[in-house]
C-alpha cells in the first residue's frame, strides 16, 4: 500500500478520531476533559511520531 499525503492524514485523523471518541464515550473522564486536554496532547504525540517515522523511513530508503 502506498502512502500519499491525503491517505496518511485520513489514517491519522480516523486513529485519533477512534481514540479520542472511544475515550470520551467510556465515561472514564468529563467530555469537557477529553477533548481540552487529551485530543491536544494526542494529536501533538501523534504528529511527532509520524515526523520521526517518515525520517526513519527516509533514512531505511537512503541506506
Amino acid at each position: 500500500m502506498e502512502f500519499d499525503l491525503a491517505t496518511t492524514g485520513a489514517v491519522f485523523l480516523g486513529l485519533i478520531a477512534i481514540g479520542v471518541g472511544g475515550l470520551a464515550a467510556s465515561g472514564v473522564m468529563a467530555t469537557e476533559t477529553v477533548l481540552m486536554m487529551v485530543l491536544p496532547t494526542t494529536l501533538a504525540f501523534g504528529l511527532i511520531c509520524l515526523f520521526l517515522g517518515v525520517k526513519h523511513g527516509e533514512y531505511r530508503v537512503a541506506r
